[in-house]
C-alpha cells in the first residue's frame, strides 16, 4: 500500500461530509492494553565468518544466506488521541494519533540457512574465537529489547443505534507509523533502529452516553504495519520484523454540541 492510496482513503473519508450534513465535532482519548503478536523475524546475511562453533572450527557464511528467529513480546500499553466530525447519517471520520509499546519476553528458534543453530556455542554469532560456554538458545532466551509504534491514522466509523445512550460502532483506518525496535538478548546488541511504514487498523467498540456532551467507550483494535526492515548490528545482514497488535482500550469522548 502506497502513501498515495492512504491519501485516497483520507479523501474518501472526508468526502463523506459532502454526502451528509455535519452533526458536530468531537475529541476523545483512550488508554489500553497492547497485546503485541509474536514476530517471525526473517532476513538474509552478508558474507561473514562465524566465531568458534564450540569445537574449534568456524563457518564461512555466504552472502544471501537466510536466517531468522521468533520473538515473543510481553503485553504493553496503548494510548490514543482523536479529533473528528460526526454526520447525521451515522458515519463519522477522525484523525487519530496513537502510541503503543511492548517489551521483548524471549527470542527462540534461531536458524541459519534453514537449519536450527540454537545448540551451537554462542561464540558462533558473537564472533568470539574461543567458546563462551553457553548456547545460542540460552543467550537469546534471555530476551531484552522492546518495540514502540507512534502512528497517525485517518479513520472512518459507523455508529449503530444512533442517538441512543448505547451506540455500538465499527471502524477502520489507514495511516503511517514510526516503529522503533531494539533486540539486545543478554545485553548483546542485534537490532537497534526505526523505520516509518504504512499502517492500517480495524476497530469494534461501543459508546455509552453519560450526558449529551460526554460519552465513555470500550474498543478493540487490530493494528498492523508492513514488515519493518532493519540492519543487523551483530553480523552483516538485514532483518524483516513482523508488527501486528491486538489492543483493548477504554476512553472518553466529548461531543461539541451534544447528541
Amino acid at each position: 500500500m502506497t502513501f498515495g492510496r492512504s491519501l485516497l482513503f483520507a479523501s474518501a473519508a472526508f468526502m463523506l461530509a459532502g454526502t451528509a450534513h455535519a452533526d458536530g465535532w468531537y475529541i476523545g482519548g483512550s488508554i489500553g492494553l497492547n497485546n503485541q503478536s509474536d514476530s517471525d523475524n526473517s532476513g538474509s546475511t552478508g558474507a561473514f565468518t562465524t566465531g568458534n562453533l564450540g569445537d574449534g572450527t568456524t563457518l564461512d557464511v555466504a552472502s544471501g544466506t537466510s536466517y531468522g528467529w521468533t520473538t515473543e513480546f510481553d503485553s504493553g500499553m496503548a494510548y490514543s488521541l482523536e479529533a473528528g466530525l460526526r454526520y447525521d447519517t451515522g458515519w463519522r471520520s477522525g484523525i487519530e494519533i496513537t502510541r503503543t509499546d511492548a517489551d521483548v519476553d524471549t527470542h527462540k528458534n534461531v536458524a541459519l540457512g534453514g537449519s536450527p543453530i540454537g545448540t551451537l556455542d554462542a561464540a558462533a554469532i558473537a564472533g568470539s574465537p574461543t567458546p563462551l560456554g553457553v548456547s545460542i538458545a540460552d543467550v537469546v532466551a534471555d530476551g531484552r529489547g522492546d518495540i514502540t509504534n507512534t502512528g497517525l491514522f485517518v479513520n472512518v466509523y459507523y455508529d449503530f443505534n444512533r442517538g441512543n445512550a448505547f451506540e455500538p460502532y465499527l471502524g477502520a483506518g489507514l495511516g503511517y507509523a514510526d516503529v522503533e525496535v531494539t533486540y539486545n538478548p543478554s545485553g548483546i546488541g542485534v537490532i537497534n533502529g526505526s523505520e516509518s511504514k504504512f499502517a492500517y487498523q480495524a476497530k469494534a467498540g461501543a459508546t455509552y452516553a453519560i450526558n449529551p456532551d460526554w460519552g465513555v467507550y470500550a474498543e478493540y483494535a487490530y493494528r498492523a504495519t508492513e514488515d519493518i526492515e532493519l540492519q543487523n548490528q551483530l553480523f552483516p545482514g538485514s532483518l524483516e520484523i513482523e508488527n501486528t497488535q491486538h489492543i483493548l482500550s477504554i476512553g472518553a469522548r466529548y461531543r461539541f454540541g451534544g447528541l
